[in-house]
């Protein structure tokens, strides 16, 4: 079915479309037309036939056209609007529904048209849906007056979370990460794509992670065994175990403040681990051992890990402050201490690109 454009005009003026409509109400085969205004959409006025039982069939059933055109408020011709036609008939089961587009002058024609009761939908982006039902009288070629359409009311509207959100609601699924469930593994990102943090981010993970019941445990854990052992020159009273106990929190506490909150916030680093997870074996083996001395900077380039490699020295220099005189050590000790974990750092990256994972639930799928 194609759709002909009226020849005798392109707008009607309001007087004429009321005239029209006027005359659909007055004739038994006229049109019941919902009239839009600028503001409101055509009112929805689907086509009721009267029942088979008191209705009294046409003796012709000559098919017939309905066609009209279709306008914005301003009278101005819309084309491309889809236009559904739904007919209903007393002697066979209703056809399916026909749907052409208005084109030229915003001309609309559906020929073949059973007589009986019809309704009309008319949709286009940007304006209201408008509806209309009517009744084709047999052999009828309806020519319908200007159907305007309203202005659409609804409003698309388009949310974008800021780098800075969707970074924050990347660390909230950071910090959910557990080694079987219970271990804070809180320092890897397994998005390839991860936004930089903020350093506020970078304090905030930090923290988390110092105050987490499971790390206070693992450092009960290791006071104990450093009491078990007599390290340090404390003796095995009590007392010697909260010694032990605050000397290896204090460790820990100086090593995460400075070499994941405090100098990557200075130096624009990242303090995370990010995941390889593909590529050769060998490839991921370098990538892990080289992540304690090259990590990602703020602006997602490689670059060498200040923070890491200053944390761990100034860790280890500030715990000559509270062990004991004869446990002190001195500047090559210290240097040597640093050196002993960057090392652990690289077997801990180790351990996250080829075990870690596959130990830690609920995570996305790789690649995600």
């Amino acid at each position: 079915m194609t759709a002909s454009a009226p020849s005798h005009r392109r707008r009607v003026p309001c007087a004429a479309a009321l005239l029209g409509f006027a005359a659909a109400l007055a004739f038994p085969t006229g049109l019941a037309l919902a009239q839009s205004t600028a503001v409101e959409p055509c009112p929805a006025q689907a086509p009721s036939p009267a029942s088979p039982a008191t209705q009294t069939p046409s003796a012709s059933t000559a098919p017939g056209s309905i066609s009209g055109f279709v306008t914005d408020p301003d009278g101005d011709a819309v084309n491309g609007a889809t236009v559904t036609l739904t007919t209903a008939t007393l002697t066979a089961a209703a056809p399916p529904p026909r749907t052409t587009n208005t084109a030229g002058e915003g001309a609309f024609t559906f020929t073949n048209v059973p007589p009986g009761p019809f309704a009309l939908t008319i949709d286009t982006p940007g304006y209201a849906p408008c509806r209309l039902s009517g009744q084709l009288a047999p052999g009828d070629d309806l020519s319908l007056p200007a159907i305007p359409l309203a202005a659409s009311t609804t409003t698309n509207v388009q949310v974008t979370a800021s780098q800075a959100e969707i970074a924050q609601a990347q660390v909230q699924a950071e910090e959910k990460q557990r080694v079987l469930g219970a271990f804070p593994n809180f320092f890897v990102s397994y998005e390839p794509d991860a936004l930089p943090l903020t350093p506020r981010q970078k304090f905030s993970i930090t923290l988390r992670n110092l105050v987490d019941p499971i790390s206070f445990a693992l450092i009960a854990v290791q006071a104990g065994a450093e009491q078990a052992g007599n390290v340090y020159a404390w003796g095995r009273s009590p007392s010697a175990y909260g010694k032990r106990y605050a000397a290896a929190y204090g460790t820990f506490l100086n090593g995460n403040l400075l070499g994941d909150a405090l100098l990557p916030s200075l130096f624009h680093q990242d303090p995370r681990y990010f995941y390889k997870g593909t590529g050769t074996t060998a490839s991921r083996i370098r990538y892990a051992l080289a992540s304690s001395v090259i990590c990602r900077g703020d602006n997602r380039r490689k670059q060498f890990n200040y923070s890491g490699v200053l944390g761990s020295l100034a860790a280890s220099g500030i715990s000559n402050a509270y062990y004991p005189a004869v446990n002190r050590s001195g500047a090559a000790l210290t240097f040597e201490n640093a050196a002993v974990g960057l090392a652990a750092n690289a077997a801990s990256s180790l351990l996250q690109e080829f075990l870690i994972r596959h130990l830690t639930p609920h995570l996305p799928p790789p690649g995600n």
